[in-house]
């Protein structure tokens, strides 16, 4: 494992990382030139986001002096750690090398030793790889891969895809459609005449008096009534995350994977595995469908820590017996019209190789099964707090979900009120959280250890617990 000498939280010496880039007026300027991700418009031009200067190992520090424990590990993804120079050493010797190479007609060696690699990790006969250029592309690829398999099969009429509320599978197109997040959906157009959403199979929100178990087995039977009302000719695939990640760390009842993949084996409908954010290595295993969830599914979609957030990467992973009867002499001349300028890009290879060879040497799957019970633990001991609803998580993923009811008051609000405040003070703190509104999401680096779980948890008390203070303070909650 990485060694972290760094403990105590406060200002360091500011390191410009090799840039120069320390004058943080300058660079917000700049900054508000730039339309980010789910920028909020109202605020627009006006940001004083964080500009971070450096990383190193689970730390960030940006150009102010302060260290910053990423608690969110980026967006998932930086499985290994910051600062591993084995992989931006890999990246730069393929860039002199060689830094591009045509995917279409053309291949090159890191792209052939990678395809190879995850073939032989992956479960079940997942053998074929279709590379991408990140999670959202993974994910438009696999549906789009769906279709185009039905067609050839002479099924157009096989196009439904079920995917479920709370679930988060991109930002492209058809990505965005099957996403279930409907404060997302607001503003934009989707495809809807061949999506269909399940309830959110989250116990947390399940009726009072009902067991998991009972809930469990009413979620899977919605899915096979709704493959029923369709009818199974029309139903193409079930989509679903492992562990509903982005939209709260939604971890589903024990067996209901299994049960769901059940239900699809009956009805000649395919399922596919969103590993975007479970894989490689964030719940103890390299892939987690089959070790974790006893699925095997047709289709697995990942990114992320492919590359710990490297360098941009994804990828699919796609069945023998799904290609073996669309191929060769039964492929009817067909081409898979899909790909991307990037997909199999020699330095994304090169760095997803040397990131796997850091977690297969440093046992990093090994080291998340024995510390995550010690992290889900600790995490659950906030539930003592008075505003904390759930605490839930699995392996090095978890979510605090925070809220308080006044009927006087609109509850979006009130949610953005407590993710709000607890943001700004864990930040103080010396602590990263990625506030979903009103849901405070973890998932640090794997290298991360019990005395950095301890600081991670205690700050995230904290700020917690100064939250609170402020929204009696201002009159918003009278607990």
């Amino acid at each position: 494992m990485q060694d972290e000498t760094i403990r105590s939280t406060g200002q360091v010496a500011v390191h410009d990382g090799g840039t120069g880039d320390t004058d943080t007026g300058a660079l917000r300027a700049g900054d508000n030139q730039v339309v980010h991700p789910w920028e909020a418009l109202a605020d627009y031009g006006h940001n004083e986001r964080t500009v971070i200067s450096h990383s190193e190992g689970i730390y960030l520090y940006d150009t102010e002096g302060n260290r910053l424990l990423d608690g969110p590990g980026g967006m998932w993804c930086v499985n290994v750690g910051h600062g591993r120079r084995e992989i931006a050493d890999a990246a730069a010797t393929q860039m002199m090398d060689m830094g591009y190479v045509s995917p279409w007609s053309l291949t090159s060696g890191p792209a052939a030793r990678l395809g190879e690699r995850l073939a032989k990790l992956a479960p079940g006969d997942l053998n074929n790889v279709f590379f991408t250029t990140g999670g959202s592309t993974a994910v438009d690829s696999a549906l789009r891969f769906v279709q185009f398999r039905n067609n050839i099969l002479g099924r157009p009429e096989k196009k439904h895809i079920i995917t479920r509320m709370d679930a988060y599978h991109g930002s492209t197109y058809l990505s965005a459609s099957v996403s279930g997040k409907g404060r997302d959906k607001s503003w934009f157009d989707y495809e809807t005449d061949t999506i269909d959403f399940l309830s959110s199979p989250n116990p947390y929100r399940r009726p009072a008096g009902m067991s998991v178990e009972e809930f469990r087995d009413e979620k899977v039977a919605e899915l096979e009534q709704r493959i029923l009302d369709i009818g199974p000719e029309k139903v193409a695939a079930f989509i679903a995350e492992p562990i509903l990640a982005s939209g709260g760390v939604i971890v589903p009842p024990e067996g209901y994977h299994r049960m769901c993949a059940e239900v699809c084996r009956r009805h000649d409908v395919l399922y596919i595995s969103d590993e975007v954010v479970t894989a490689f290595g964030r719940l103890g295993h390299m892939f987690s469908s089959e070790a974790v969830f006893d699925v095997v599914p047709d289709i697995i979609t990942i990114a992320k820590g492919l590359t710990s957030g490297y360098v941009p990467m994804g990828g699919v992973l796609i069945a023998d017996h799904l290609l073996e009867g669309i191929s060769g002499q039964r492929s009817k001349e067909a081409i898979f019209s899909n790909g991307f300028t990037y997909s199999g890009h020699p330095v994304s290879c090169a760095a997803a190789m040397a990131n796997i060879d850091i977690l297969e040497r440093e046992d990093l799957p090994g080291h998340v099964r024995s510390i995550a019970p010690y992290f889900q633990e600790r995490l659950a001991e906030l539930r003592d707090l008075p505003i904390v609803g759930d605490v839930r998580g699995m392996g090095l993923v978890g979510c605090v979900e925070c809220e308080i009811s006044d009927d006087t008051q609109d509850a979006l609000e009130l949610d953005y009120a407590i993710g709000n405040r607890i943001d700004a003070h864990c930040q103080e703190l010396g602590l990263l959280v990625r506030p979903f509104v009103n849901m405070c999401v973890m998932s640090p680096p794997l290298t991360i250890t019990r005395e950095q779980v301890d600081e991670l948890v205690d700050n995230l008390r904290l700020g917690i617990e100064r939250a609170m203070v402020d929204l009696r303070n201002e009159g918003i909650w009278k607990g």
